[in-house]
């Protein structure tokens, strides 16, 4: 039983460094007036989508939490919930560090290819830590609320928190697949206006829908991949 209490120490640890991750990134030069501006309208639409997308998944988790509390079991539902709320948690911390680091990094490579390395990798290390350490203190800390609150056999309170990886998991899926279509979209989209319609290269920054499209590379590839 004993063990149990490194659990929350290691997410703990693994949090800090998330966030000393993160104040590494944030001590960065942002560079020129063009690159803040469009990273701040990437940071804005991917900020907008995650939002909307959280909205949208909420009716989801209260609909299925209502069915696990009363089919099942309400602490299962409780369990269920924290689950979810955590995985959003770490999908807006993965968010929110990725379109700051976007520029960064790019600012970085100007100086050189190992400058923009060690800010992508803080950048990942972020989501990565952030993942690990909200996924341990929640599991740690529905076991251990159960296991006192109640008297249940050990095995019981086990089956119970397994909730709990079904609201990450239902989150997770949710962002992943509805951030992948959003990107695609994206990516389609922005191809046919800027090549097809306008002649213009992929990716340039003439074509406003390019906006729309880096948006989605951090829908699609920061919170889903991060979430899942």
């Amino acid at each position: 039983m004993d063990l149990v209490y490194l659990a929350p120490i290691g997410a703990i640890l693994a949090l800090l460094f998330a966030g000393y991750s993160f104040m590494s990134i944030r001590r960065e030069g942002t560079g020129t007036e063009p690159m803040q501006k469009i990273a701040a309208a990437i940071h804005t639409g991917a900020m907008v989508y995650l939002n909307r997308q959280y909205r949208a998944i909420a009716i989801f988790v209260v609909v299925l939490a209502v069915v696990l509390g009363v089919w099942i079991n309400p602490l299962t539902a409780a369990c269920f919930v924290l689950g979810a709320a955590l995985s959003a948690t770490a999908g807006y911390i993965g968010m929110f560090t990725a379109t700051a680091a976007n520029v960064r990094t790019t600012n970085a490579a100007r100086r050189g290819i190992a400058d923009a390395f060690k800010v992508s990798f803080a950048s990942g290390s972020v989501m990565g830590m952030a993942v690990v350490g909200l996924g341990l203190l929640g599991l740690t800390i529905a076991y251990m609320a159960i296991s006192t609150v109640t008297e249940l056999p050990q095995a019981e309170v086990l089956t119970i928190v397994t909730g709990f990886g079904l609201g990450a998991s239902s989150i997770a899926l949710f962002a992943r697949v509805g951030g992948g279509i959003f990107t695609k979209a994206a990516d389609v989209g922005a191809d046919l206006v800027g090549k097809v319609e306008a002649g213009i290269p992929e990716d340039d920054p003439r074509n406003p829908a390019v906006i729309a499209d880096n948006v989605g590379d951090n829908v699609g590839d920061v919170a889903g991949m991060g979430a899942d």
